[in-house]
């Protein structure tokens, strides 16, 4: 991760496609349609093939959970497969996604194959359970407010990017941290970092989390894969959790609400799900003078992220918001023939040219 190429693609360049507005086939020019065509598995796992896991020391622990104090993150480094080293993408998934997620992989795939190397970083308690057990990493829950954590090692990973450009590529709840991140390196700055890119970001929690409540298929997805979580949580740490009174709970903020008034005197002193959501929530002031190029790419038709909620952000000098008429919640997807073209987003807002993605 050390070599240092000849000539890079300019990096204050967005490729004409990057701007061009992301308009599918008549027939999938639906939020839900966009979002559920996200789920399809990626044709090639090229990426898994070359990926090394690494365990990074994120810090202290501020839950104070763990007896040794300390956080410990699982991340997958995947080299370049090119001579030429454009520089180190490091991912951050949605929530109860992972580094092995359908968009990490088919990013990851097209970014190792245009030379850039790529860590897909796993938050507490996330992760695909190859190497190690997801939930035993860490006694303490995963919340969105522990920004220090991610801090912590996303500084890690960019000193081993060393002397080549390192950016920073969040989806949903990973958006969320990208943007917070973007925010910290104005008084902390990670070295090299050159662009941060938010896909989908959940700017707003609370909004978020109502629009997952207010879709019955949305809902018992989320709802399912988070209780599964915290029970297995439950299961490795039986005294010092117990979670199974959830179970009659129908609504993510429900369980919120119940879990922050329950345990949220360990985790900052919240006493509701309000307050919790308002203490990682993104706002317009916390973007204010930014030193690092920062693009938000999302969709009018997310049904789970609000549009207003992003546009209230800008404008601002260095923050640029791609919004597309249509692409879901991490969904850009076309058909005849079946096409994901979030990579190519990712990869033209990089710098580097992808094909046109505009369907008339």
């Amino acid at each position: 991760m050390n070599n240092t190429p000849d000539s890079l693609t300019p990096l204050s360049k967005i490729t004409d496609s990057a701007k061009t507005k992301f308009v599918p086939h008549r027939l999938v020019r639906f939020g839900d349609i966009q979002t559920l065509l996200a789920r399809q598995k990626p044709n090639s796992t090229l990426c898994a093939r070359y990926e090394q896991p690494l365990l990074l020391d994120a810090g202290p622990d501020v839950t104070h959970a763990d007896p040794n104090g300390y956080v410990r993150l699982l991340a997958y480094y995947t080299p370049a497969l090119t001579e030429l080293r454009r520089g180190v993408v490091l991912t951050l998934h949605g929530w109860e996604g992972c580094s092995h997620s359908n968009y990490n992989i088919r990013m990851a795939n097209q970014l190792i194959q245009a030379g850039f190397d790529v860590v897909r970083l796993n938050m507490r308690d996330h992760g695909p359970n190859l190497h190690v057990n997801r939930y035993a990493l860490n006694r303490g829950l995963f919340l969105g407010t522990l920004l220090d954590e991610a801090v912590n090692a996303v500084q890690q990973v960019a000193r081993l990017a060393r002397d080549v450009p390192f950016y920073i590529v969040g989806v949903s709840m990973g958006g969320n941290f990208a943007l917070r991140l973007a925010s910290h390196h104005r008084h902390h700055p990670f070295p090299n970092l050159v662009k941060v890119i938010a896909v989908n970001p959940a700017v707003d929690p609370a909004h978020a989390t109502d629009a997952i409540d207010q879709h019955p298929l949305y809902r018992r997805y989320f709802r399912q894969r988070w209780l599964g979580s915290l029970l297995a949580k439950e299961q490795l740490y039986p005294d010092y959790f117990a979670f199974s009174y959830l179970q009659p709970l129908t609504t993510v903020r429900t369980i919120t609400d119940s879990l922050v008034q329950k345990y949220g005197y360990r985790y900052g002193g919240f006493k509701t799900a309000d307050e919790y959501f308002a203490a990682y929530t993104v706002r317009r002031e916390d973007l204010t003078g930014l030193t690092v190029p920062t693009l938000i790419i999302s969709a009018a038709d997310d049904p789970i992220i609000s549009a207003a909620d992003l546009e209230q952000l800008g404008p601002q000098p260095l923050l640029e918001l791609h919004l597309h008429p249509s692409g879901g919640h991490v969904g850009f997807v076309d058909i005849f023939p079946l096409q994901h073209r979030l990579p190519e987003m990712v990869m033209a807002a990089l710098g580097i040219e992808a094909e046109p993605i505009a369907r008339l």
